[in-house]
């Protein structure tokens, strides 16, 4: 992943930190040691706050694994500076099972609690966190099964983009349809974000940037549903551009710029005789005239590993495969032949369509629901 750093798998899912993540332990250190403490207690503090994200690994393991039970796969697990994000392939569309994804994060966050209470008291270690001033020997189970439950409570708000605001979703999509019930759980989101970012101001900047990323979180997926919401029961028939300008391989760079600027299209099919080869977009040729001249074959351009998706497929899927995998176009097929492409500009415009024939003016019905 890129700005990331590779730590390794766990139950064949990979770990990444950010690059940002170190500023976080530096700013330990120095701030730390600017209250004057010692070697040994900057040390323990270090060492609390990696524990600290080894739990919430663990945390968004849990989510990773319970979708692994609806045969979700977990593209990856990302560690910010604010926490970690497991980066699903998607959401169980079924509210029960949404329900379960959302509550094994912070499941996971009691767990380690009860654990660590037990050592706590097998231990006879002092349970009084009033009395802790800085991590010691003494208070680190204590203090880190402490912030596991806050973890675990912090999460359950009620507020998306955050589990609670999941789970809110969830129970809410037992009675109303998923866009409403998405909508909902969004707004109360962004109106935690907003008392997050004015608390931050007097008190905390910390929880500023929490704000900033719940806010945007809960906007991104009220859109995203919306967007599924009004492509349900479409095909990506629907949205396939059928008359693609096609380029042969052996075709020169100049050619590709001349059929660039004597039409409308910015996306090209490259063949190979009668089959596809790959794809070829404006950026392409552009980036590719700063290697190599305009005699050069189209192919050295082209993405040679394009997406391929059937006509008949859900437009959600081809929406899916361009997310996950980051494929700028997909080539469409019918009965295995050729059909003719689809990409996310194309999918917007579609539903700017279908927003606009549905709109009061028509005389059509729009969103009943009460909000």
């Amino acid at each position: 992943m890129k700005n990331s750093l590779t730590l390794g798998k766990i139950a064949g899912i990979k770990i990444f930190m950010h690059w940002t993540f170190p500023v976080i332990i530096l700013w330990i250190i120095v701030s730390s040691a600017s209250r004057g403490l010692n070697t040994g207690q900057i040390i323990w503090s270090v060492v609390f706050t990696l524990s600290l994200f080894v739990c919430v690994v663990l945390h968004e393991l849990g989510h990773a694994l319970a979708a692994r039970r609806y045969h979700i796969q977990t593209k990856d697990i990302l560690l910010l500076p604010i926490g970690g994000i497991a980066r699903l392939e998607r959401m169980p569309d079924k509210p029960v099972q949404e329900l379960i994804v959302a509550l094994a994060g912070p499941a996971v966050n009691l767990l380690i609690v009860l654990i660590l209470h037990v050592f706590v008291n097998l231990a006879k270690m002092p349970s009084d966190i009033s009395e802790i001033t800085y991590i010691n020997a003494d208070n680190f189970l204590l203090s880190l099964s402490v912030l596991n439950l806050w973890l675990a409570i912090f999460n359950l708000i009620p507020a998306f983009p955050m589990d609670g605001g999941r789970v809110l979703r969830a129970l809410l999509s037992l009675k109303f349809s998923r866009a409403f019930a998405t909508r909902i759980a969004a707004r109360l989101g962004q109106a935690v974000a907003i008392f997050f970012i004015f608390i931050g101001f007097f008190y905390n900047p910390f929880l500023v940037f929490i704000g900033l990323f719940v806010f945007f979180g809960a906007m991104a997926e009220s859109e995203y549903v919306q967007v599924q919401s009004a492509l349900k029961n479409m095909t990506v028939r629907d949205i396939t551009m059928k008359n693609v300008p096609l380029l042969n391989r052996k075709d020169t760079l100049g050619k590709a710029i001349e059929t660039l600027l004597n039409g409308q299209a910015k996306k090209f099919l490259v063949m190979d005789g009668d089959k596809p080869f790959g794809i070829l977009g404006k950026t392409g040729i552009i980036e590719a005239l700063q290697r190599h001249s305009q005699e050069d074959f189209v192919e050295v351009a082209t993405d040679r590993n394009p997406g391929y998706i059937d006509a008949a497929e859900p437009i959600e899927n081809a929406l899916l495969m361009m997310q996950n995998y980051r494929y700028p176009m997909l080539i469409v097929t019918r009965d295995d032949e050729l059909y003719g492409l689809a990409d996310m500009e194309n999918i917007k415009e579609f539903i700017e369509i279908l927003n606009a024939a549905a709109s009061p003016a028509t005389g059509r019905e729009t969103d009943q629901s009460p909000l």
